[in-house]
């Protein structure tokens, strides 16, 4: 469900019908994914420390049928100011969904959650890709406000789910503090890892939320320019398979590295690109390598930290997304003044700093364990 949340906009906006019907231009688009990922980052600094003390099952229900809600003001909005509203609730639904999920499977899965935060990612990635096939399959036959009702009866469902099953206790049962909650910052490599996720964040919204109004602007028909970002989607969730299966014989940091390297070669593809064969190439790349990144380095998180999941998980969550609101923003204001091939120069950028910190951060880990071997002998 979250995969949907967070492809959808990216989905509708490609669909020239979308901004038409709400009467906006790419820079209020930009504005609109940044409220999405305000309400996503508010969330998760919110819903992180109270799984902590109240456990997953509330906070889920609660979340998926904000979602709901959401999905219904969307399908209603034919205005910047309603869309605007439906954006941030439906951020907020999100995040909530995106928090606990991640903190119930790390705590269930104990020595194998980098596998297990890989398998969850692939059901984020059916979401995510759920949405542009459909939309694909649907235009022409169906309206825009159909597709969010119906994603609404998904999020109504998922409610009803959770309702139904039992969930773990609390992990924590003394009374919330958020300067506790906020102290989880000072732990060694807490805040390094978070600002691989910011930038991590700020590319998968870019790219998930501006590749098939790119691609559309590229002058190609908004079928292709959904099946541009659907091969995205179905990439990252290849590559999230592949890093299950991976991470039994490569160190966490290692995958973490190596696969962001690889994610600049996709972004240099896709800024150049002029044949529909390269922006395939191009996206294929991108969410083939950022696929691993999130959700191992979150169990990179769960292995140092499992005592405070929820906390450290929410915190990392709040930094990814102060990614998630900027990147997109800031494609959506550099396209509005000077073109959208200059505006994917944004992404390309914010995979130079995932490569960059996520190196350092295995240096680090390689010259820790020689330090550990040393004092062992």
């Amino acid at each position: 469900m979250f995969g949907i949340v967070f492809a959808v906009l990216g989905t509708v906006f490609g669909l020239p019908a979308m901004r038409a019907r709400l009467q906006i231009n790419l820079a209020q688009q930009g504005n609109l994914f940044f409220l999405l990922y305000l309400g996503i980052f508010s969330a998760s600094l919110i819903v992180g420390p109270l799984i902590d003390h109240l456990g997953n099952k509330a906070n889920l229900l609660i979340s998926s049928a904000i979602v709901a809600v959401a999905m219904l003001a969307f399908a209603a909005a034919h205005s910047f100011f309603g869309a605007s509203l439906a954006a941030l609730l439906l951020g907020f639904g999100g995040g909530g969904l995106n928090t606990c999920t991640n903190v119930l499977v790390s705590d269930l899965y104990g020595d194998q959650r980098g596998p297990m935060l890989n398998l969850l990612g692939i059901f984020f990635g059916v979401g995510a890709l759920f949405v542009p096939l459909l939309a694909a399959t649907i235009e022409g036959h169906f309206t825009i406000a159909q597709l969010f009702v119906l994603c609404a009866a998904l999020a109504s469902v998922c409610a009803v789910g959770y309702g139904a099953i039992s969930f773990p206790p609390a992990r924590a049962g003394q009374a919330f503090s958020w300067g506790e909650a906020f102290g989880v910052a000072k732990y060694k490599g807490v805040l390094l890892l978070g600002f691989i996720l910011f930038f991590e964040s700020g590319n998968e919204a870019s790219i998930g939320g501006w590749t098939s109004t790119y691609v559309n602007g590229a002058g190609y028909s908004p079928r292709a320019a959904t099946l541009a970002l659907a091969t995205y989607w179905a990439a990252l969730m290849l590559g999230r398979i592949l890093a299950a299966r991976m991470l039994h014989a490569f160190a966490k940091s290692s995958l973490v590295a190596w696969t962001a390297t690889v994610s600049l070669v996709g972004c240099a593809i896709l800024l150049t690109a002029h044949l529909f064969s390269f922006f395939l190439l191009g996206t294929a790349l991108i969410g083939l390598s950022y696929g691993p990144i999130f959700p191992t380095t979150l169990a990179i998180a769960g292995d140092r930290y499992s005592e405070r999941a929820g906390t450290v998980f929410g915190l990392l969550f709040s930094i990814a997304l102060i990614g998630g609101m900027l990147l997109p923003w800031a494609v959506g204001q550099v396209s509005q003044h000077f073109g959208l091939r200059l505006g994917m120069v944004v992404p390309a950028l914010g995979a130079v700093g995932i490569t960059v910190l996520a190196i350092v951060f295995m240096l680090r880990e390689r010259l820790a364990g020689r330090q550990v071997e040393h004092a062992t002998r």
